[in-house]
């Protein structure tokens, strides 16, 4: 039984049609990307699946519930990052989690919570003073409680850091270690590929299409080049890169590691390994084309 099940899932608001006939199927395990620039959908289809907004058609299953029929049942086994709201100024991230884990009827431990996310040295600061950065962080952890089989994330990065972004990536890779699902929008293709296995494109509230990670990146981009941006290089990090089958060239200049890969489909394998080693990446630049030229070459080869 598939996680996520939508067959035509339609949100329409008057004579405005804010998600088109949503079809898509997201697996026990998986890490599901849904990528598309700002207005695509992707936060109204979040919504529906949180049963915060009510579809207009269509049916829908979340863990083998309907949200609209079952949401408590829903809401018991799903860890939810909304795109924004539910901080109290005035809290602090201890009594925001104390509330969480108390309405869920979970016995998380706080103070280990606040250190998976980095914000353990702020746990009895009032949250108005917090970064956007940091309230985010407390977001992930608020998420987190109660081990959630399902976690739906809305622009998850927004507002990160490169050392938040690090964090968010281990954190979702320990996740699916435990087992969850996890399913999270976002309009940045670099991040996406260093943790999804599979990515959704939307676009004018239409799901484009649905493909592997690599291979949506083989696709869409034809330059094998790319640099990162890494804290500390450790000592023979090229020559540790350049080891790799799925890469022809590697220099450190820096702090500046300038990779020529195989082909353009190595490039998300080699990053991605690199980051589950250790590497403190703090920034990518790839030389394909951007995310939203992608969208834009996915939408006409659509029409």
């Amino acid at each position: 039984m598939p996680v996520i099940e939508a067959k035509s899932v339609t949100k329409r608001y008057g004579d405005i049609t804010a998600l088109d006939s949503l079809t898509l199927r997201v697996e026990r395990g998986e890490s599901f990307g849904f990528l598309g620039p700002n207005g695509a959908g992707k936060s109204t289809t979040i919504n529906i699946f949180l049963d915060l907004v009510r579809r207009s058609s269509g049916s829908l299953s979340i863990l083998g519930y309907d949200p609209e029929e079952n949401p408590l049942e829903v809401r018991k086994r799903v860890g939810a990052l909304p795109e924004a709201g539910g901080l109290y100024p005035r809290d602090t991230p201890r009594d925001h989690l104390q509330f969480a884990v108390r309405m869920n009827g979970a016995d998380d431990d706080i103070d280990e919570l606040l250190d998976r996310v980095g914000i353990a040295d702020a746990a009895d600061r009032p949250i108005g003073g917090f970064s956007k950065g940091m309230r985010q962080r407390l977001r992930l952890a608020t998420a987190l409680v109660g081990q959630p089989e399902l976690l739906i994330l809305d622009e998850p990065l927004g507002g990160l850091d490169p050392a938040g972004a690090r964090v968010f990536r281990k954190t979702i890779r320990e996740e699916r270690a435990r087992g969850a699902t996890v399913f999270f929008s976002s309009h940045i293709m670099d991040q996406v590929e260093l943790i999804c296995d599979r990515v959704g494109i939307m676009h004018g509230g239409r799901l484009l299409l649905t493909d592997d990670v690599h291979e949506f990146r083989r696709r869409m981009d034809t330059v094998p080049q790319m640099k990162l941006s890494v804290e500390d290089p450790p000592k023979g990090l090229a020559e540790q890169v350049s080891d790799s089958d799925r890469v022809a060239q590697a220099t450190v200049d820096d702090g500046m590691l300038h990779l020529t890969c195989r082909s353009p489909a190595d490039k998300s394998a080699v990053v991605r390994q690199l980051d589950e080693s250790g590497v403190a990446i703090a920034d990518l630049h790839s030389r394909g084309p951007s995310l939203e030229q992608a969208f834009l070459r996915t939408a006409e080869a659509e029409r």
